[in-house]
């Protein structure tokens, strides 16, 4: 078998259950190197609040570095109410943002996805959410999170005021729509955009924009648009309606975790962070478990990483164009569930309770 070029992973575990979820990709990677003779040469370092711990910031400059020189980045989690109280410039989520903005990853991808052998674990009615695969593209690096002005100032009476300026650009909408418009010719062909054009006029331009482009260079692909509130009810009312849903940053954020929790866990959707390609069609990259660092339970040995597994699945996809290794990754994670394994998180009745570290085990001895 030919040897595959090495390739640079950076690892940032993160805090709370971030290192013991990516203990479990970390694992993976080392069995593809020795049973698939892939190549894959790994770097492991901090970021978020274990960085500000040792180092006093949430990421350091020479971490970054690395982040520029890898494949990809997998991240675990960051955050926890330890460093609630920092400066806002010292939060563990600024490494996350920082690594969003400098590293130009602007299409955020979240597909929500209710495995077969889980419909029970969703709030909804099984009719509702049996068989359900949506894919919500997020713009990750413009609107209100990056605008300015934004602050916090005193003004008269004593009193303060916050501020955050919500503003696209032309360019910033139609390359995120592109990548939803070019995914949805993947699936379904349907492309549901999301924006408030009935009271920002950010949200009017949104939709104008992302009309040409539809009009200019995928008329194939179905296209309907809707207003982010009506957007959020309809996933509650009848979410198998959307294919690919592509909205900006913020409702983007809120629309992505509320479709996640259809699913029934947190636990097991995975995403990625997605930058342009160059003219070799490489693109940075990073990987997450949409989850938190969920501090309450880290160190039990009871978080589910399914989640960090399957976006290590979404990294071989799309970042080395490895799909029969994806392919293969993803069957072993539906094959484990088949068996009724399940964390904490996912349990049920007649079903097997297994710590962290099974299920990786299991989903690896899958992959045998």
């Amino acid at each position: 078998m030919i040897k595959i070029k090495k390739r640079k992973i950076l690892l940032l575990p993160g805090d709370g259950i971030g290192p013991e979820v990516i203990q479990e990709v970390k694992k993976v990677i080392l069995w593809l190197n020795s049973n698939k003779s892939l190549d894959f040469e790994i770097d492991e370092d901090l970021a978020g609040g274990c960085s500000y711990d040792k180092h006093g910031t949430p990421i350091t400059d020479e971490v970054f570095y690395k982040a520029l020189e890898s494949e990809f980045v997998m991240l675990g989690a960051v955050g926890g109410p330890k460093w609630d109280n920092l400066d806002f410039s010292k939060k563990p989520e600024r490494a996350l943002l920082k690594l969003r903005k400098e590293l130009k990853l602007f299409a955020n991808l979240r597909p929500a996805i209710c495995f077969e052998q889980l419909v029970d674990a969703s709030t909804l009615k099984p009719e509702i959410v049996s068989g359900l695969d949506i894919m919500i593209v997020r713009e990750l690096t413009g609107g209100i999170y990056f605008g300015e002005p934004r602050g916090i100032k005193p003004i008269e009476n004593g009193e303060r005021k916050g501020i955050n300026t919500h503003s696209y650009t032309t360019s910033e909408i139609v390359r995120v729509a592109k990548v939803a418009f070019d995914l949805a010719r993947k699936r379904s062909n349907q492309v549901t955009s999301c924006e408030k054009s009935n009271v920002m006029e950010a949200g009017q331009l949104w939709k104008e924009e992302v009309q040409e482009l539809h009009d200019k260079e995928y008329k194939d692909v179905e296209l309907s648009h809707m207003l982010a509130d009506n957007c959020a009810m309809q996933l509650l009312k009848n979410p198998k309606q959307f294919d690919v849903i592509v909205t900006d940053n913020l409702f983007g954020d809120m629309l992505s975790d509320q479709a996640s929790m259809l699913t029934g866990s947190l636990g097991l959707l995975p995403s990625a962070s997605l930058g342009a390609k160059n003219k070799d069609g490489e693109m940075r990259a990073m990987y997450e478990p949409i989850h938190g660092s969920a501090p309450d339970i880290a160190g039990k040995e009871i978080a589910n990483p399914i989640a960090s597994i399957l976006s290590f699945a979404m990294a071989l996809r799309y970042s080395l164009d490895l799909d029969s290794e994806a392919d293969a990754l993803e069957k072993a994670v539906q094959d484990v569930l088949n068996d009724g394994l399940r964390t904490k998180d996912i349990l049920s009745e007649g079903k097997k309770e297994v710590s962290t570290s099974a299920m990786g085990d299991a989903i690896i001895s899958k992959l045998q």
